[in-house]
């Protein structure tokens, strides 16, 4: 099927400008640079489209750095004798947008990636410029590959603890490549048929164009509304119409 020139003209040009926008994508493989990571090979689709866009994205694996175990923003205060979360906290901060990916181990999202989720918990209580949570106005989304299932379980995990923490999820936050079940081939094996999947390489468009139009609104809007839900004043006895009799 041929496009015709409006066509074409829809699916390389955009009508926003996405330039100011920053990335963060979190790759929570098992592997050490500069090892393979399968799920860098999906990384890298939805990371061409935003560079193509102009927006500036890093990408981080989590295992590279020595994370101490914990929820406390910086471990080193409550015994241990290195914590690198507080330089990676300052890059989230920084981000518009945050993807979390993973690979599937026993149907669940990996142990660097459990970790992660961790320490974002453990600085989630932070306070932003309009006294609420740290990550509200930011957005966030997820890739997740493996050989076995689990992808739906993964990212609804990680996708709700993004939400639970003060991030938008837009729709259709996430996309995942499953190759046969077993020991079969990995995303980026030969023969595996990962990166000629369309219904991968279709919900990692989506996901990725998702990202950037809710982070563009976001950020026009300076963030998301500060009304009712700021920690600040909360404490400062703000109730924000919460029905409590004795102001009857």
């Amino acid at each position: 099927m041929q496009l015709n020139e409006r066509q074409v003209e829809l699916c390389e040009s955009s009508p926003r400008d996405y330039s100011d926008l920053r990335a963060l994508v979190l790759n929570c493989t098992l592997k050490r640079s500069p090892e393979l990571s399968h799920t860098q090979g999906l990384i890298d689709i939805s990371r061409s489209i935003m560079e193509k866009n102009n927006v500036s994205v890093e990408v981080l694996r989590p295992v590279d750095q020595q994370l101490a175990f914990g929820v406390w923003g910086d471990m080193t205060e409550h015994g241990w004798e290195r914590d690198d979360w507080p330089a990676i906290y300052e890059k989230v901060k920084a981000a518009d947008i945050l993807i979390v990916t993973t690979p599937i181990w026993l149907g669940e999202k990996s142990s660097v990636c459990t970790q992660v989720i961790e320490r974002l918990y453990s600085t989630s209580g932070d306070l932003n410029e309009h006294g609420q949570y740290a990550y509200y106005g930011r957005v966030g989304g997820c890739l997740i590959t493996g050989n076995e299932d689990g992808a739906k379980h993964c990212a609804m995990n990680i996708l709700y603890s993004l939400q639970h923490l003060g991030y938008v999820i837009p729709p259709q936050a996430d996309a995942a490549w499953l190759g046969e079940a077993g020991p079969g081939p990995s995303y980026l094996d030969e023969g595996s048929g990962g990166p000629e999947n369309d219904f991968t390489n279709r919900n990692t468009t989506f996901m990725t164009w998702n990202l950037l139009h809710m982070a563009r609104m976001l950020k026009d809007a300076d963030g998301f509304p500060a009304h009712g839900n700021q920690r600040a004043l909360w404490d400062a006895g703000c109730r924000f119409d919460y029905p409590n009799p004795d102001y009857r």
